[in-house]
């Protein structure tokens, strides 16, 4: 499998892990904390978006540099890559908090 590939697939399940993983064990805390788990989830999950986005990603401003320098300079490759790869983790995060809506039978 390609290199490129291989590191869309991650940033993707990188970013859904992290909003389904923040929404579970935040509910086992609303549960301790005697708050609605349900809800608590569903916040949590629309909250932890960005963040997972930003972790699959690399955690930095990095990947915006990458685009930035490359796409001024007339070197597309990289740029799109950058940008496919933030497109990945976004899907990711979107489909996490997507599932735990669905678990929860949210409707928003």
């Amino acid at each position: 499998m390609s290199t490129f590939l291989s590191k869309a697939i991650l940033d993707f399940f990188i970013a859904f892990g992290i909003v389904l993983g923040g929404a579970m064990v935040g509910g086992m805390g609303a549960v301790i904390s005697l708050q609605p788990p349900t809800q608590t989830m569903l916040d949590i999950a629309d909250r932890i978006k960005i963040w997972a986005l930003a972790a699959a990603v690399g955690g930095t401003i990095d990947p915006m540099r990458v685009i930035e320098s490359n796409f001024f300079i007339g070197n597309l490759s990289p740029a799109i890559k950058q940008i496919l790869f933030l497109l990945f983790a976004f899907l990711g995060a979107h489909a996490g908090s997507e599932l735990v809506k669905w678990i929860c039978n949210g409707r928003r």
